[in-house]
């Protein structure tokens, strides 16, 4: 497996994307996202997708140059069209409009419509919580999607992910990330290329069975991922529906079409300025014996310490930032492919 670094990273994806067609900053903006989702061990969201990213340029479903829009606003609301740019230059550009505003009311909102894939989305809450904001993000996608309703065998829903991120203590952030999905669609691609199984309860094949095998997911007759919850997997659907309700239909993207071209998915995104809300120094009173009374329970056997949301994507990010990151060597063919097609060298 090959092992990049940082830089590295940043460069690969910088390459591939600028010739791909993407501006120079466009690139650089994509490029940064993309390998902090591998520094922080969210392969499913790193560099594997520039892949996926050149297909829907030269498909014309992303369309570099593109500028995001306020299409409507009020003090503590905006709503904006992306116009199929990339996921992270307008969710990046959306965030830096909606600061202002969670900086004038205390708490802002803001809906994306015709937005690509933006990545982690802890990238963005995390990045909010470091500037003193309590935050929310969610994505939708517009049916078919990769998730089956619960009893169902067939796919109408996106795994709708939420991100949920506020100040720890210190300069660390409690970071949630998570599908309302049992897993994410890259997570299966991972496994796929790397030649590995699945946990069971991710997936069914496409005749209904339980299966652990991802290619199951993406052979005919199509395979789904399962809502998040196992036997209560209701719950996670029932998540994933509101998910739709808030993102797609209220940002105007649309919800439960196939009709729907690829990259017009839904964003919601809330911010709420904790100073203005209770107080740096009351949260501060609350957040550290608060961790302190989690982290001190009594753990289950072969437990060593207990975690939360976001510290293991800390630790990662110390280990891959020192050791470098590995990429399957099936990803990094098809990186060298891609490089090959689009006439450029990344070794």
């Amino acid at each position: 497996m090959p092992l990049l670094d940082s830089t590295e990273l940043i460069n690969l994806g910088k390459t591939l994307l600028a010739a791909a067609g993407a501006s120079d900053k466009e690139a650089d903006v994509v490029a940064q996202e993309l390998a902090s989702a591998n520094l922080v061990g969210h392969d499913s969201h790193g560099v594997m997708r520039l892949v996926q990213y050149a297909q829907l340029i030269e498909d014309g479903h992303i369309v570099p140059g593109q500028q995001p829009e306020t299409v409507r606003e009020g003090p503590a609301f905006l709503v904006v069209d992306a116009h199929f740019t990339f996921g992270q230059v307008a969710a990046n550009w959306t965030l830096e409009q909606l600061y202002e505003k969670a900086k004038q009311c205390g708490s802002a909102s803001a809906f994306i419509r015709n937005c690509n894939h933006v990545g982690r989305l802890g990238s963005y809450t995390e990045q909010a919580a470091r500037l003193g904001y309590a935050a929310l993000m969610s994505v939708n996608a517009p049916g078919p999607g990769q998730v089956a309703p619960f009893g169902a065998m067939q796919r109408r829903m996106g795994t709708n992910p939420i991100s949920m991120a506020a100040p720890g203590t210190g300069q660390d952030c409690i970071v949630l990330d998570m599908t309302t999905s049992a897993t994410a669609e890259g997570k299966l691609r991972v496994a796929h290329q790397s030649g590995k199984s699945v946990p069971e309860g991710w997936l069914i094949d496409g005749h209904g069975n339980p299966s652990t095998n991802p290619a199951d997911y993406y052979n005919e007759p199509n395979g789904c991922i399962l809502p998040l919850g196992g036997p209560l997997a209701h719950k996670g659907y029932g998540l994933s529906v509101m998910v739709d309700l808030f993102c797609g239909i209220l940002s105007g993207s649309g919800v439960g079409r196939t009709d729907l071209p690829r990259g017009a998915n839904g964003v919601w995104i809330q911010l709420l300025d904790i100073g203005q809300i209770t107080g740096k120094k009351e949260y501060e009173r609350w957040i550290a014996p608060y961790i302190e009374h989690i982290k001190s329970a009594k753990k289950q056997p072969g437990v060593d310490e207990i975690l939360f949301p976001g510290e293991i994507e800390k630790k990662t990010f110390e280990s891959r930032s020192k050791n470098g990151v590995s990429l399957p060597d099936e990803t990094w063919r098809q990186l060298n492919e891609l490089a090959d097609k689009l006439d450029v060298s990344i070794q």
